[in-house]
């Protein structure tokens, strides 16, 4: 199992894996769920994988050389595609391939054709752009109807924390925060996502990769929030009232929240063997 996160922002993108990978209790492994193709000045590609790893590599071996066809009829590459989409398309034609080569023999062993992918970044002056690929090679984007973000893997227990915090308009550094706190709430309640993590940020048009960081055990900064994010929640959850009670109903009194419950009738106890 793993976890990834990946954020499209009006000013860049943020991109955040962990690296553990395990085939049972005794077979715990470190390997990156992060790949960063870049040509400085033409574009940035930030791929991040999930799944089976055996799947997911044989996918990434084949981005290199698998092509598509292009508006004009010519084959084209993760380098020599003009968007994002293209690349998205060539990133699902690559699982295809893998499936289509694998799927049969998987199954006969009892292993499902389990793959997850994002990828995005930016290719010259096209706008940024983020993709969610799945196991049938199909895919969606980021960014329409509202949704800014993409989660791999153990998603649950980073998920919260993103959707109180983050949209379209949260400045760079405040989403890495988020995200490595994400990875925090997912590391604490899960065993099978683990350190290393890989942290990239990038800066809208910039067109090249200035802040990549291999995150571990000894990160000043990652354990101050391991620490402190721990504390503050605990401290919030004190300061929130305890609910208080009225025979067998509970007073919520000026904190109720109205709702459509409310109309219902009180629970009714079974008090009796027949019902």
């Amino acid at each position: 199992m793993t976890y990834c996160v990946a954020m499209r922002l009006n000013s860049g993108l943020v991109f955040l894996s962990d690296s553990r990978t395990n085939a049972g209790m005794d077979q715990i492994s470190t390997f990156r769920k992060m790949t960063v193709y870049e040509k400085e000045g033409d574009r940035v590609l930030v791929l991040l994988s999930a799944g089976n790893l055996a799947i997911t590599q044989a996918v990434k071996q084949l981005l290199g050389t698998e092509t598509i066809e292009g508006s004009d009829g010519e084959p084209v590459t993760i380098w020599t595609a003009k968007s994002l989409f293209d690349v998205a398309r060539i990133v699902g034609s690559a699982v295809r391939t893998v499936h289509a080569r694998d799927a049969e023999a998987l199954k006969k062993h009892g292993i499902d054709f389990n793959c997850s992918l994002i990828i995005g970044g930016q290719i010259g002056s096209e706008t940024m752009r983020l993709f969610n690929v799945y196991a049938a090679g199909n895919f969606v984007e980021a960014g329409i109807d509202g949704v800014c973000y993409f989660q791999i893997g153990e998603s649950k227990y980073g998920k919260p924390v993103i959707d109180r915090v983050v949209t379209p308009n949260t400045p760079l550094q405040e989403a890495a925060k988020c995200a490595l706190i994400s990875m925090d709430s997912t590391l604490k309640s899960n065993l099978s996502v683990g350190l290393p993590l890989d942290l990239l940020v990038y800066e809208a048009n910039a067109l090249k990769v200035d802040k990549l960081i291999n995150i571990d055990e000894s990160n000043t900064y990652f354990r101050m929030i391991r620490s402190t994010w721990g504390q503050r929640l605990r401290q919030v959850f004190d300061s929130i009232p305890e609910p208080t009670w009225n025979g067998d109903a509970a007073d919520m009194g000026s904190h109720a929240v109205p709702s459509q419950a409310q109309a219902m009738n009180p629970l009714s106890k079974i008090i009796a063997p027949n019902g």
